[in-house]
């Protein structure tokens, strides 16, 4: 146990160092990292299990800070563990720097996760307990002993994903993970007392968690919380801290600047930032100093992890040696390379919808990749992820034997744990709901994009034949609104979202290879309630891999193209076969992904959708959706209005999605 002398004088350093980011940088949050210096202090020198020399170590404990805004409290103790060097914090919210104004997820350095809206933090480290617990079922206790902690703000706990995350983990005996809640009671413009008045305690223990009340700025009584956490056998653990927002504070005449809602989101400035360094012990004039009582703290953890985790690295060895096949494994599931699967033995059913052409994909990957995990928000019969859940059994408290995730109704919270679980590393995740409850989803979609976590969405119900259900239930915006993301590059230059929506059951197949063997970025499937008419035989379904490719029977040379993607191509298929009638050459084009399709050479793009070319655009979201590949010589048909509640074909009908009204548009197009 260390000196609590000790211990106050490297939060109180940790502190120097926060406050002394914002006020060079400018910009950021000073109050909440001085407020949580004390935990994150002695969780990192006296808790948290790591290696020091590998970072990527598989049995390491893992840290998801929630309140990104808090990043100066982890870059300062990710200092002190030497991950960072005092120039690397200086350069705080810079061009270029290692430390940007929300922690961004690097390993090298310690982060293991971006950190994005409020509460989508604790949801991965909820998604990462139960992937330790799913791993610990097939590899053993040997390989598989770590803790997940996790650290949330008043803001984290106000956004409805927690209690989504709080429901799930409690049902689930996450006994593995430990949260810490920083209680400061100040947010960025009000006093937490305007906006709650909950018993966050009864809370989390009517959820079934073990929690603990603490002074979270005193050493002593964090340490024995964590303690007691790491004892916990049948829960997780939820510590509430009550801390002071800018804990050492002083303003310019040095009195008290504690618990004042100015030190939430800027820097402290002038004389109140001169004396709050003097009152905890700094040098304003060199306020990037390591004090070295402090730095000697962290090197002798260093030393301690390095005989604890040499001890655990014997003990893995000595489990490899006994288990070959099941090491070889382990190390093709964390090394993020695609599983091999051999798909030669699916064979699809024709004229299904494309929901049940997914299905069936499913169940093959029950069979072939072990470590995957499919999770459903309570709609796996409708959805079709049922045909993953029909070859093994749902996880529940004490038992992560199955491989299948219930959600219950709770979409985001589904897609943050499931992030959470690739972050973890050695499963694959994927995901169902209806498309129109993408809408749920957003801020995990675009974090996943964000941190290239290769997540597997699945949505069916894919456009206004949802029929009777109405338009609640219909989307209409959505495939324009995730498309638009498929646009949008990551960091390596790579489409953010790979976007896939199938024309029929064999070309399901082919966007569920794609998918499996993207271990890049996310991938989005949208597929079909209804029945859908297959293309024609001696379809070359790989083309789909092209993004966008001729449909097997089109003429060349061609009057007029009709591009669609999913459910439509067969309606133009239908349509052309009447225009043709009329003497009209026809080429149909599915689009299955605009993504893809711009990535490929400019060559492959002229042969199949030419410049000069008259391209009629048929979809049953808004006509945007479509609009990028139609050029300046086409037009789209689609919906500008929200959908009806009635039979799907009525709906046809009536809006205008069939072969009929297909020949029709197209001739007054071509006039």
């Amino acid at each position: 146990m260390n000196d609590k002398k000790l211990m106050n004088r490297a939060a109180d350093n940790i502190r120097i160092l926060a406050v002394s980011m914002v006020e060079k940088a400018r910009s950021g949050h000073p109050g909440g990292a001085m407020g949580g210096a004390d935990f994150i202090n002695v969780l990192f020198s006296e808790f948290l299990v790591y290696d020091p020399d590998r970072p990527e170590w598989a049995g390491r404990d893992r840290f998801y800070l929630d309140p990104g805004h808090m990043s100066p409290m982890l870059y300062a103790a990710l200092t002190l563990q030497r991950k960072f060097t005092v120039d690397d914090i200086r350069q705080f919210r810079q061009w270029g720097s290692v430390t940007p104004g929300h922690p961004e997820r690097d390993l090298a350095h310690g982060i293991e996760n971006s950190s994005g809206p409020l509460g989508q933090g604790h949801a991965y480290a909820a998604g990462a307990a139960v992937a330790e617990k799913f791993l610990e079922a097939r590899l053993g206790h040997t390989m598989m002993q770590h803790k997940i902690y996790a650290y949330i703000s008043d803001g984290g706990v106000q956004e409805g994903v927690s209690a989504e995350v709080g429901r799930l983990a409690g049902a689930l005996g996450l006994d593995n993970l430990i949260m810490f809640y920083d209680s400061n009671d100040i947010q960025l413009s009000t006093e937490c007392g305007a906006v709650m008045a909950e018993d966050t305690a009864m809370k989390y223990r009517a959820w079934g968690w073990n929690v603990m009340k603490i002074d979270g700025n005193d050493p002593d009584a964090i340490r024995e919380a964590l303690a007691a956490a790491n004892r916990e056998e049948n829960r997780p653990t939820l510590i509430i801290g009550d801390t002071v927002m800018a804990k050492g504070a002083r303003q310019a005449d040095g009195s008290s600047y504690e618990h004042s809602i100015k030190t939430h989101g800027a820097p402290l400035g002038g004389d109140a930032y001169i004396n709050t360094v003097r009152n905890l012990g700094g040098d304003p004039d060199d306020p990037f100093r390591i004090f070295p009582e402090v730095q000697q703290l962290y090197d002798d953890r260093a030393a301690e992890l390095r005989k604890i985790v040499a001890e655990r690295h014997a003990a893995e060895a000595g489990w490899e040696k006994e288990n070959p096949e099941k090491a070889a494994q382990m190390r093709q599931w964390f090394s993020g390379k695609a599983p091999e699967i051999d798909w030669s033995g699916l064979v699809q059913k024709r004229d299904i919808p494309t929901r049940n052409g997914s299905a069936a994909c499913l169940g093959l990957l029950a069979e072939q990749v072990p470590n995957m995990i499919v999770s459903s928000a309570d709609l796996s019969n409708s959805d079709k992820t049922d045909g993953f859940l029909k070859h093994t059994h749902s996880f529940v408290r004490g038992d992560f034997s199955g491989a299948f995730f219930q959600a219950g109704v709770s979409e985001l919270a589904m897609a943050c744990m499931c992030i959470g679980m690739m972050l973890h590393g050695g499963v694959v995740t994927a995901m169902g709901t209806f498309f129109v409850f993408s809408d749920y989803m957003k801020p995990a979609i675009r974090m996943a994009a964000l941190m290239q976590v290769p997540v597997k969405f699945v949505w069916s119900h894919d456009a206004f034949r949802v029929g009777e259900d109405g338009p609640t239930h219909e989307p209409v915006e959505q495939e324009a609104q995730i498309r638009l993301m498929e646009k949008l590059q990551n960091h390596a230059g790579q489409d953010s979202v790979r976007v896939l929506r199938p024309a029929d059951s064999d070309a399901a197949t082919v966007c569920w290879q794609m998918a499996m063997e993207n271990t890049d970025t996310p991938t989005a499937l949208i597929f079909s309630r209804q029945n859908v008419k297959s293309l024609p035989e001696g379809t070359d379904y790989q083309l789909t891999r092209r993004g966008a490719y001729i449909v097997k029977g089109s003429d060349e040379p061609f009057d007029v193209i009709l591009l669609a993607s999913g459910s439509e191509v067969a309606t133009c298929l239908d349509g052309a076969e009447l225009l043709r009638r009329d003497g009209l050459k026809v080429r149909v084009v599915s689009a299955p992904s605009e993504g893809l399709f711009r990535r490929q050479s400019k060559e492959y793009q002229e042969q199949v959708l030419p410049e000069d070319a008259r391209i009629f655009g048929l979809t049953a979201g808004l006509p945007v959706t479509l609009e990028g590949m139609v050029g300046a010589h086409g037009m789209v048909y689609g919906l500008n209005s929200f959908g009806f509640s009635a039979p799907y074909k009525v709906l046809d009908e009536k809006l205008g999605f069939t072969a009929e009204n297909v020949y029709r548009q197209v001739k007054e197009f071509l006039a």
